[in-house]
């Protein structure tokens, strides 16, 4: 084959190659625009859904809340005109009374009357002592009109204005949720969740941010408050977890619509203090740690389980209780987990003490952080910063170094340094100290 057709051959495979992953991306594309469109649609059939039945559900429950009040109303009216008919009627049956007796008396005056002379004197007589009788100048208390209830409805004609607009501002549609997650940040045993506001117009008070495993179906309740990011825990390493938050308007009840949910996943296994060690009683979870009073004056190192510490990541005590302190008491990083120590104020260490000394390979720096006390979070950050030659000499026996920076964060206050290791280490260890009973430590 000529050169001319070598070069045209590969040039073929060139372009068919090219084809081939312009066709892959068109189509992952493609993959993308029917997963947007099933979003839209299936966002706005589950708004109509929503909605409908929101409105449904305040319309029945309105024309119930009216029908009880036109009930109290009804029988406010029946129960007046009941009390104020009951006296009318017993007035108007004496005065029928009077009038039947008045009929009857005129009746017998008219017959003594009209009856003949022999029998009209003892009539005459009868009837003038009957009428005597009848007390016919006695006339019943007829009350007048200004007297008795005229009942009419008092009805403000504001409420209909007032529900009226009410019901106008009542709901509205959003095509896009005001806060969304911005970024999944995997630790040990949990899952590091940033969310940031998305809509200018919106003043956010509180956020809500919820979980779920990807097997679930229900969400649940992580963290409600003002902060934009939170480390979830007790996650189970390599399982996917989706996430979403919503936010609470300044001056509103309500939440906000979910954000898109985004699923991040944790392959780091979950900070674990060591089992087993006199003097420190460890929670379930084995992420909590406290000083007991065994051994009180004379503990030792408590170390976590495994080096599970990797650069780049930060490590954070968080205190929930404190005792006595001593100037041996320490919280930090190690490469390793010696026994027979009873500080981490030592070789291969960092730490800080409880008075907020910074010690290096066992010697203190000049800077000093806060003091540790009950609600501190100690952070530590780690980066490799170089790694030195073993030995200029080419000789074996010679020792290198390995130069990771770090940052302790105590407070609002933070101090960096250079750490010289005489080996590389992929990962560390974390670990505690405390002379006198009472400290609690949660690590994550």
């Amino acid at each position: 084959m000529s050169i001319e057709a070598e070069a045209l051959l590969q040039e073929a495979k060139e372009s068919i190659e090219a084809a081939q992953n312009y066709r892959s991306e068109l189509q992952q594309r493609l993959h993308g625009l029917s997963q947007a469109r099933k979003q839209v649609r299936g966002s706005a059939s589950q708004t109509r859904e929503t909605l409908q039945r929101h409105f449904q559900d305040l319309q029945t429950t309105v024309s119930r809340l009216l029908t009880e009040r036109l009930n109290i109303l009804l029988q406010e009216v029946d129960s007046i005109e009941l009390d104020s008919v009951s006296p009318l009627d017993d007035c108007q049956k004496l005065i029928e009374h009077g009038i039947s007796t008045a009929d009857e008396l005129l009746r017998e005056g008219e017959a003594a009357i009209r009856c003949g002379v022999n029998e009209k004197e003892d009539k005459l007589g009868s009837f003038t002592k009957k009428a005597l009788q009848i007390q016919l100048d006695s006339l019943p208390e007829v009350p007048t009109l200004v007297d008795v209830p005229c009942l009419s409805a008092q009805l403000d004609d504001s409420l209909l204005h007032t529900f009226r607009t009410q019901v106008a501002r009542h709901g509205s549609v959003a095509s896009y949720p005001p806060v969304q997650i911005e970024e999944l940040v995997e630790r040990p045993g949990g899952v590091l969740v940033r969310w940031c506001k998305v809509d200018d117009d919106f003043t956010p008070q509180d956020y809500r941010l919820q979980y779920r495993r990807g097997n679930s179906s229900q969400y649940e309740d992580a963290y409600i408050g003002k902060d934009t990011e939170f480390l979830v825990l007790h996650l189970d390493p390599h399982m996917d977890h989706l996430f979403r938050v919503c936010a609470r308007g300044e001056g509103r009840t309500e939440w906000s619509p979910w954000s898109i949910p985004q699923t991040g996943y944790t392959t780091l296994a979950p900070h674990e203090w060591r089992a087993g060690v006199d003097g420190y009683i460890l929670s379930s979870r084995k992420n909590i740690t406290m000083r007991s009073d065994s051994s009180s004056g004379h503990g030792g190192v408590l170390y976590s389980n495994s080096p599970t510490y990797f650069c780049g990541q930060t490590l954070t005590f968080k205190i929930t209780a404190a005792g006595p302190t001593d100037k041996r008491d320490s919280l930090g990083v190690c490469a390793d987990s010696r026994t027979g120590t009873d500080s981490l104020q030592r070789d291969q260490a960092v730490c800080i003490s409880t008075n907020g000394a910074v010690f290096v390979n066992g010697k203190e720096m000049t800077n000093q952080l806060p003091a540790v006390t009950v609600g501190s979070s100690v952070t530590f950050d780690m980066e490799v910063v170089n790694i030195f030659p073993v030995s200029n000499n080419n000789n074996p026996n010679d020792k290198g170094t390995f130069k990771l920076r770090v940052t302790i964060g105590s407070g609002n206050r933070e101090v960096v340094f250079d750490w010289l290791l005489d080996q590389v280490v992929d990962s560390l260890f974390f670990g505690c100290s405390f002379t006198h009973p009472g400290w609690k430590v949660l690590v994550f």
